[in-house]
């Protein structure tokens, strides 16, 4: 994400301008907007007709396979005044600046810088091998993809192919990545011999690879790959890996009747006696409850602001991966906490 201007309006407002610039960027957008908030970009009309508009958000929606967030609203400023008051869907991609004006929270301000620092790590592969089979994942900040799979016997038998082939898929999938970074995991012997063959036969990529065991390939394997923290050693703390620590602890707290919360009630009482060192929320639930379509029966804003004022951290989930599933089993709130209540 790139901050291209930033100015405060009247109403204690401010309006930001910004240029996603990736995938992760949009995604990152999806959070941050809100019903009310004023956005303004390029459009098209009939005739593919060039607009400048801005609209009165109303609904936003990450097409992630479209490679677009999707604004819609009522538009309240336009280059052709027949167009004001018309509902309108402002499709913003990658590249294309736009600007944001509305009152800013602390979460959403933080959402953005870490937006605009994460732009600086490196993209990073993760290919997961064992007898048999080979699978690629890439690493977003909006969660977990998987890329390829490759499988079918290896090694002797009458249908088995030689090893070689399915190292060969498995490099030139890796070939055509445009990735910084690639973590070769996977249980055994295998992993090392496919790395072998990446250095003899694609020594451009040998470079990226770094190596990890695991007990498991495919998703599982991926998991274990965060959990061990080995994306981190590429590519400045990723958001997942950061998800899945917090995540964890909380679940072993709980497992011990430790210092946690969860579910709103428990933690705006720990909210409210300053017990809380890290609130953990779930993005979608947060986003409902800013726009009154939640159930709390608690100010969100006076929540997170609570908890910063009294020098607490605040982990915004993404709903995409495990962790954020974890979460909202729990309510989609939880605490980690300075000090037990009772």
């Amino acid at each position: 994400m790139r901050i291209a201007d930033r100015e405060r309006v009247e109403g204690g407002r401010e309006r930001i301008s910004l240029v996603p610039e990736s995938l992760d960027d949009l995604w990152h957008l999806q959070y941050v907007l809100e019903p009310g908030d004023l956005v303004s970009g390029d459009t098209t009309g009939g005739e593919r007709e060039h607009l400048r508009v801005e609209i009165e958000v109303k609904d936003v929606e990450f097409a992630r396979f479209a490679n677009r967030l999707r604004v819609s609203g009522v538009i309240v400023d336009c280059s052709r005044e027949d167009q004001l008051g018309q509902h309108h869907t402002l499709n913003v991609e990658e590249r294309e600046e736009v600007t944001v004006t509305k009152r800013w929270q602390s979460d959403q301000l933080e959402r953005l810088q870490e937006a605009v620092e994460a732009s600086e790590n490196p993209d990073v592969a993760i290919a997961t091998v064992e007898e048999g089979a080979a699978y690629v994942h890439t690493v977003a900040q909006y969660g977990v993809e998987e890329r390829a799979s490759i499988t079918g016997p290896t090694g002797k038998g009458e249908f088995a192919r030689p090893r070689k082939e399915l190292f060969a898929e498995l490099g030139t999938v890796l070939d055509r990545m445009d990735v910084e970074a690639i973590i070769l995991a996977g249980p055994g012997f295998t992993k090392g011999d496919a790395l072998d063959y990446i250095r003899e036969n694609h020594p451009d990529l040998a470079g990226k690879v770094t190596t990890v065991d695991t007990a498991s390939v495919g998703d599982r394997g991926v998991h274990e790959v965060l959990k061990r923290g080995a994306v981190d050693e590429v590519q400045a703390e990723t958001r997942i890996a950061r998800e899945a620590e917090a995540i964890d602890e909380l679940m072993a707290r709980i497992a011990e009747g430790a210092k946690a919360a969860y579910g709103i009630d428990e933690v705006a009482e720990a909210a409210e006696y300053g017990a809380v060192e890290e609130l953990l929320v779930l993005d979608e639930r947060l986003r409902r409850e800013r726009a009154d379509e939640g159930d709390w029966g608690v100010d969100a804003n006076g929540l997170v602001e609570t908890v910063e004022q009294q020098g607490g951290e605040v982990t915004v989930f993404s709903r995409e991966f495990d962790p954020g599933k974890q979460l909202q089993n729990l309510g989609g709130v939880a605490a980690l906490l300075r000090y037990r209540l009772n």
